[in-house]
């Protein structure tokens, strides 16, 4: 973006040339930049006022690997347009993808094709992470309704108008403004075109998978001694810990401090942040360190780690349960006197006193107050704004030792610091709510499978025998003129034992999950002296199975649907039908990515680990693991 000489450059401009800049340095969509010329907005034809960008697709001959081609790209820019560096660099890669995935194609420019464009684009997009989504650009939240442009394309042709609404807004160029035009009558995209493109696109991809694997074989080796400063402000703060905190004296010992700043660019963290799984503690070397703010931070990125919030998490959005986790322990820290915040503005908010809750409550507390979520959308976190400053995978589950998972490690080390911390009068004092949740880390969470059965059990009571004379009685061969009773279960009560199960069949759902789910209800039926379950399978439609033996339920199931979810229906015939007992309860097996809707009787939700309802559930939730 050229700069004037004489006058000053607007700040639009500015931001825009930070948000290319940052996108040069992006190991993929750094190499995808060559494929179109970005320019600012002329006057014809003009863009909306609430409008990012506009490819436009001309045919112009331009030069482009090693060959002239027929089509040249432009993406034109709206530079009277306020925005924040990272957003432009999020909404230049979309329109980038656009390009390089053949999106622009002059034969499919029906607004199908184009609305299935911008969903293949958008999620593309979210798993590359390239800076920040304006809030006027929403992800979507829904179900793709295909897995490629075309077969998307082809659903939403075929889809109710308010079903089509829910996967728009994702446009570059305005509310109802097409996200690329054609300057004059292009031809289509010949094979020669299509090729270079998808060759352009793969060799970024290679590139940027190299600069990777490289990163992470660096991280996997750990720092090297040549480059570790064992008189920086971060060593000489997780010493502190190792000699003077008990507390976290066994964290500290167990993580690597790295200081460097390629590293803390390419994850773009701004002072800090924690990789549980690989036990690093990363630290911004350009940042402004004191050694009170040191301590502070090593502090708040070992307690992440030692009170499991990577475990916790479960499904929660993961910069908001960040935040929540954040105000926690900063109260924690203040009121421990370990050094001091490294930034003014950290979550440190007494006036509302949300470090005296849990993280799960402020979490629930944080998504109902729509006011109080956009206030702390705003915030930063130590990684910086949007950014969670816990990083890797959200349930850490192996070790590089034997005999304990990283888990079980974290929490004994945390339980152990403790009880030295006590013990030690002269090491301060903590506060009895971080005691109290580190206490209850040491006991071993139950089983979700113990917790629905005993869910059942509270349904299912087993049936009491009652001896009785009206069948035929036995009689002993020493005594054969004494009758003997017989014991009967009661028949009336052991056909009324029964309850419902809504099976999410969606597209979602994996084969093995289903199998899982499936496999748990038929094994606690038969315990339970279940003779038969009132199973209904859901997507987009109902399909009532009716009653079915729960031996039935082990064998082959024919799954019918695979489509969108949408379970109130299901929910409706259970509830409505006359041949399904009005006190039995309902069981729902999903994956979370379904409709909202209300149940009247009891019932209780079956779900694999890391999934959550999306909304708050009035019935248990039981959590398995998901199968290999």
């Amino acid at each position: 973006m050229a700069k004037g000489s004489k006058s000053r450059v607007s700040p639009s401009l500015e931001a825009i040339d930070q948000g290319l800049a940052l996108l040069r340095s992006h190991p993929l969509f750094g190499r995808l930049l060559g494929l179109a010329s970005i320019v600012p907005a002329g006057a014809d034809p003009p863009l909306a006022k609430d409008a990012w960008v506009r490819i436009t697709v001309s045919t112009c001959r331009s030069w482009y690997a090693g060959r002239w081609r027929n089509h040249a790209h432009r993406i034109v820019l709206n530079d009277k347009r306020r925005a924040e560096p990272d957003e432009w660099t999020n909404v230049i890669a979309q329109a980038l993808l656009h390009i390089a995935l053949n999106h622009c194609d002059p034969k499919r420019s029906d607004r199908f094709w184009r609305l299935a464009s911008e969903l293949a684009a958008t999620d593309l997009l979210r798993g590359l992470g390239a800076g920040r989504r304006p809030s006027d650009l929403p992800w979507c939240d829904h179900p793709l309704p295909g897995r490629t442009v075309e077969g998307m394309a082809t659903v939403l042709a075929t889809e109710a108008e308010e079903t089509r609404l829910l996967y728009g807004g994702l446009g570059l160029a305005g509310k109802g403004q097409p996200t690329w035009i054609f300057d004059g009558d292009p031809p289509a995209y010949d094979d020669a075109h299509r090729q270079e493109t998808s060759d352009a696109l793969a060799a970024a991809i290679r590139a940027s998978i190299l600069d990777a694997v490289d990163q992470a074989g660096h991280a996997a080796r750990g720092p090297s001694s040549a480059r570790k400063n064992p008189n920086s402000l971060a060593e000489k703060a997780r010493s502190w810990f190792i000699s003077s905190y008990p507390l976290l004296a066994a964290l500290a010992a167990a993580f690597e401090i790295e200081e460097d700043e390629k590293l803390c660019q390419q994850y773009d963290i701004r002072i800090a942040a924690v990789d549980g799984e690989q036990r690093v503690v990363y630290v911004n070397p350009k940042f402004p360190w004191t050694y009170a703010g040191m301590q502070f931070t090593i502090a708040h990125e070992l307690l992440h780690v030692g009170l499991s919030h990577f475990a916790r998490r479960q499904g929660r959005d993961p910069y908001l349960w960040n935040i929540a986790c954040d105000y926690v322990i900063n109260g924690w820290l203040v009121e421990m006197g370990i050094g001091e915040p490294p930034v003014s503005g950290l979550m440190l908010d007494p006036e509302l006193g949300l470090e005296r809750e849990s993280a799960e409550a402020l979490y629930d507390r944080i998504v109902k107050d729509l006011r109080l979520s956009r206030r702390l959308g705003k915030v930063a976190t130590l990684a910086g704004v949007g950014k969670p400053d816990m990083l890797g995978k959200e349930r850490p589950g192996w070790w590089r030792g034997e005999g304990c998972d990283l888990d079980s490690f974290y929490r004994r080390a945390l339980a152990e610091g403790i009880d030295l911390h006590l013990a030690d009068r002269g090491r301060g004092l903590l506060p009895g709510d971080l005691i109290e949740e580190v206490r209850a880390l040491q006991h071993p969470p139950v089983p979700w499978d113990v917790k629905l059965g005993q869910w059942l059990d509270a349904w299912f009571p087993p049936l009491e025998r009652r001896r009785t004379f009206r069948r035929a009685s036995r009689r002993q061969s020493a005594t054969p003129d004494i009758p003997r009773p017989v014991y009967e279960r009661p028949l009336d009560r052991f056909e009324a034992r029964t309850f419902g199960v809504v099976i999410d069949t969606s597209g979602s759902m994996a084969k093995n999950v289903l199998a899982r789910g499936l496999g748990a209800i038929a094994s606690y039926a038969m315990s339970r002296e279940v003779p038969a379950v009132r199973v209904v399978q859901c997507d987009a439609g109902v399909h009532d199975m009716g009653y079915v033996e729960p031996e039935a339920l082990l064998e082959t199931v024919e799954i019918k649907g695979r489509g969108g979810t949408v379970l109130k229906p299901a929910i409706d015939r259970l509830e409505r039908t006359d041949d399904f007992p009005r006190d039995a309860p309902i069981l729902v097996i999903t994956d979370g990515l379904c409709d909202v809707f209300a149940i009247r009787r009891e019932h209780a939700f079956l779900m694999p680990e890391g999934c959550r309802l999306p909304f708050r559930a009035a019935g248990p939730v039981f959590h398995f693991e998901r199968p290999p």
